[in-house]
């Protein structure tokens, strides 16, 4: 039998995570799956589309683990923890993670994809509502500010384009100007759209 029929069989012809029932197709579980039934899950292509590009995750669309969280299969486990790790930021993820067991096995598995491992160290430079700002973006200032050394004020709504980051103090980024590289406070700065 096909891993395809296999996982048909398995899960009634719907998705392992939201229960849909079209667009079906099965889902590699990573990082190094053998192709088999074991290793892999049915998906839908929306829950696909959205575990394969972060970006595009529909929150609500994962409140689906719910029920899945529940499944026997180890493969269908892995994912549901992700998802919830991945999404533990919204709250009521963090509820389910906090209910689900996995075996020592799977955990490992769950975890070999680095989901889940925290970025303490890592330096998040935010503005002044809390928005994480990344090298490139385009800031408004909210403040005039006097720069020193260059005898000149950086008035407020002035527009800051392609921004860098200071690495090692998330207080700080740089941008242009008046034709001048300075340093700005991060708590002065509101992220444009």
């Amino acid at each position: 039998m096909s891993t395809e029929k296999a996982l048909h069989a398995r899960s009634e012809s719907k998705c392992e995570l939201c229960g849909a029932a079209e667009s079906l197709g099965v889902y590699e579980v990573p990082p190094s799956s053998n192709g088999s039934a074991d290793e892999c899950a049915l998906t839908c292509e929306t829950c696909r589309e959205q575990i394969e590009n972060p970006e595009k995750v529909d929150v609500h669309h994962w409140r689906c683990l719910n029920d899945s969280m529940w499944s026997q299969v180890p493969a269908v486990q892995v994912m549901v923890w992700r998802m919830l790790t991945r999404l533990s930021t919204e709250g009521w993820p963090q509820g389910l993670l906090d209910m689900l067991y996995l075996d020592e096995g799977t955990q490992t598995w769950a975890q070999a994809t680095g989901e889940g491992k925290s970025d303490e160290n890592a330096v998040k430079h935010v503005d002044s509502n809390g928005a994480v700002l990344e090298a490139g973006d385009t800031v408004t200032l909210i403040k005039d500010l006097n720069v020193k050394g260059a005898n000149f004020t950086a008035k407020r709504g002035t527009v800051v384009r392609g921004i860098s980051l200071v690495a090692d103090n998330p207080e700080h980024i740089e941008g242009s100007v008046e034709g001048r590289q300075i340093v700005i406070l991060t708590k002065f700065v509101k992220k444009a759209n």
